[in-house]
């Protein structure tokens, strides 16, 4: 990726770089991710029944089915049928890219951050702005800037849903054990040495610290310290993997690792909550399951932004409806997830799984208000939203990108491998990619 010559234009954001590339022709530049698609199919199913394919972020089945419970009673001539999707969101979205050859598809599914957009470049996925039109739904009621996170070509591909930051969180009790102060650190440098100082408590496979799996999106939890020390994956299109500040920031990664006070989880978020893991990178919404399982107090605390220019990346998932159903399908599709994002239902959302509320009239919602003023772990995403900052493109465009640096991360961690010839090996892979499926486009 030349320097200079894939740098988006000045004012062009990531939002606008889709709306370059248009939806015509974007098949080819997305084979890896949603080749076998076609147009969907047209398929056609019972328009009073709504499908809905989901991953039950952050353990939410049993909330999701109160919001379709809450949805039936007041639409009494509606069905809703749940599917278990997938463990995750990349199960989910290659759920969905296999169903485009045929004719079986849901009305609703979960996409995150990095799936949604391919679909939309296909034109597999509908224009919500015009089934929302024709549904009677106001989508000016969502949250402005999580709303424009599903922009493209003068629409929107998603509604918002399971939308989250990652946070620190901490064992409260280690802290005060190791002589901490009951805060997050302001620095990753400071982490350090509160690892190191923490891990002299521990024994056996207990860490200070633990990092997710590429599964368990490493590096969209690794995005923020690298922000905070200089790097980025890429600045517009230019790529930035093996400048001197990111292999200084992946070093230091490896480092955590290889002194022995942090560790990789495959299971992150319980082995936080059981005792494991002194703290954790993870997202907003693994905060309702980290409750119940831990037998400490649990700290929360924005990730480390001593420049203040952004140490924080937004990321989660929408809920979007298949382009290739019927009207009469999407518009019931709209409806629903109207209603389990409304007021009311984003907040009992958030409450029970820890996503931030997507509506902006949740704040006013007085068991909302009630709960966060007792509950003040839920405060943390909402007020961090300041320092958030757009995610790198080569992450969230190149197809399986998020996907490729995890893994790239991963194999660094656990096997040892060297990090500059890790980082040069992604970055000629990653670079393949975009000037076949992406550089044409611009």
């Amino acid at each position: 990726m030349n320097p200079q010559a894939h740098r988006l234009p000045s004012g062009v954001n990531r939002r606008t770089f889709l709306a370059m590339l248009g939806l015509a022709g974007a098949g080819a530049a997305l084979t890896a991710c949603a080749g076998t698609g076609g147009d969907g199919g047209g398929a056609e199913g019972d328009p009073n029944t709504i499908v809905w394919w989901s991953n039950h972020p952050a353990s939410s089945k049993p909330i999701e089915e109160e919001l379709i419970k809450r949805f039936e009673a007041e639409n009494p001539g509606l069905k809703v049928r749940l599917v278990d999707g997938g463990k995750n969101y990349e199960e989910l979205g290659q759920k969905f890219n296999a169903a485009l050859s045929g004719t079986d598809l849901p009305d609703i599914l979960v996409l995150s951050d990095v799936w949604w957009f391919n679909f939309a470049l296909n034109g597999q996925i509908a224009n919500i702005d015009d089934v929302a039109g024709r549904a009677g739904v106001d989508t000016s009621t969502y949250v402005d800037s999580l709303y424009e996170d599903y922009a493209l070509n003068g629409g929107h591909y998603a509604m918002p849903f399971a939308r989250s930051t990652p946070l620190f969180y901490y064992n409260k009790d280690l802290w005060a054990e190791a002589g901490l102060p009951d805060r997050g650190p302001e620095t990753w440098e400071e982490m350090t040495e509160w690892g190191k100082q923490i891990q002299a408590k521990l024994s056996g496979r207990e860490r200070a610290h633990g990092w997710g799996n590429a599964v368990d999106y490493l590096s969209w939890t690794f995005e923020g310290p690298l922000w905070t020390m200089g790097g980025a994956y890429s600045d517009g299109w230019d790529a930035k993997l093996t400048s001197p500040e990111t292999v200084k920031a992946v070093e230091w990664l490896k480092s955590t690792v290889d002194d022995g006070w942090a560790t990789v989880s495959n299971d992150l978020a319980n082995e936080f909550g059981t005792g494991i893991l002194g703290s954790i990178v993870a997202s907003t919404g693994d905060l309702a399951g980290i409750n119940k399982t831990a037998d400490f107090e649990v700290g929360t605390a924005f990730l480390p932004n001593p420049k203040g220019d952004g140490g924080c990346p937004t990321g989660g998932a929408g809920l979007a409806i298949p382009s290739g159903i019927s009207e009469e399908r999407q518009n019931n599709a709209a409806k629903f997830i109207d209603f389990i994002t409304n007021a009311e239902n984003t907040a009992y959302w958030s409450r029970n799984v820890g996503y931030m509320p997507v509506r902006k009239d949740a704040v006013d919602d007085p068991e909302q208000q009630k709960f966060m003023d007792e509950n003040p772990n839920f405060r943390t995403a909402v007020e961090q939203l300041p320092q958030t900052r757009t995610q790198d493109n080569v992450r969230v465009f190149i197809p399986n990108g998020d996907r490729k640096i995890g893994d790239a991360l991963e194999t660094i961690l656990l096997s040892g491998a060297a990090v500059e010839p890790t980082l040069e090996s992604l970055e000629g892979e990653l670079r393949t990619i975009f000037e076949r499926d992406i550089e044409p486009k611009l």
